[in-house]
């Protein structure tokens, strides 16, 4: 390999992790500034600003702001995911496997940034029919997931997948959004109350005892 190109090589990776680098800090910062001001009252010459940055290094990597908002968006909600899937994957059977990870689901839906963002201002900012497609997108799967693993165990009586995947996904929206709008001091004891609730609603499909092994 010539030096010429050996060098431009190095110049192109340089560049690249530059451009990787330019583009975490503007996430981050428009995460804060998104959190802080809300969606409709932040200015991207604010968010530029913040690393020391021109609003042309914005459009070089998002279109807009609602596309910077998007991308914020998928990026709590990949890390809410990672940390769920974590926590499931660290138990001993699928039953634990669920709840584990429905636990650390609400504690990320008490969270006043994610709160914020994921559920309060990503309908405004997206769109309700947007939004709603993108949280399927990203959460749906997984939930239809820890759904299957329980049924295909026994310890849910087999149902149709589509519809109580469906109905799970629409009580942990419900729950999300109402942990999102709470004071800070009312969030653990509603936590507590959805966890509990969610759990009596999915355990009602639990397989009854068999009377001849009791």
């Amino acid at each position: 390999m010539s030096y010429a190109l050996r060098m431009s090589r190095v110049a192109a990776s340089r560049r690249e992790q530059y451009s990787q680098a330019t583009r975490a800090a503007l996430l981050a910062a428009a995460t804060r500034r998104f959190a802080e001001q809300g969606f409709a009252k932040t200015a991207l010459e604010d968010i530029a600003a913040d690393i020391q940055a021109t609003r042309g290094a914005i459009y070089h990597h998002f279109a807009n702001k609602t596309a910077l908002f998007e991308a914020v968006f998928e990026k709590l909600e990949h890390d809410a995911l990672r940390e769920s899937a974590a926590a499931a994957e660290a138990a001993d059977d699928p039953w634990e496997a669920a709840f584990h990870a429905l636990d650390v689901f609400l504690e990320r839906c008490c969270d006043p940034v994610y709160g914020k963002l994921v559920w309060q201002e990503g309908p405004i900012a997206l769109g309700w029919p947007q939004w709603l497609a993108a949280e399927e997108t990203l959460a749906y799967g997984f939930i239809q997931q820890l759904l299957s693993d329980l049924m295909d165990s026994g310890q849910l009586e087999r149902q149709p997948l589509e519809t109580t995947t469906r109905l799970v996904f629409g009580m942990l929206t419900a729950a999300g959004m109402t942990l999102a709008d709470a004071a800070e001091s009312a969030k653990p004891q509603l936590k507590a109350e959805y966890l509990a609730m969610i759990g009596r609603l999915v355990g009602a499909l639990r397989p009854a005892p068999n009377p001849a092994f009791g």
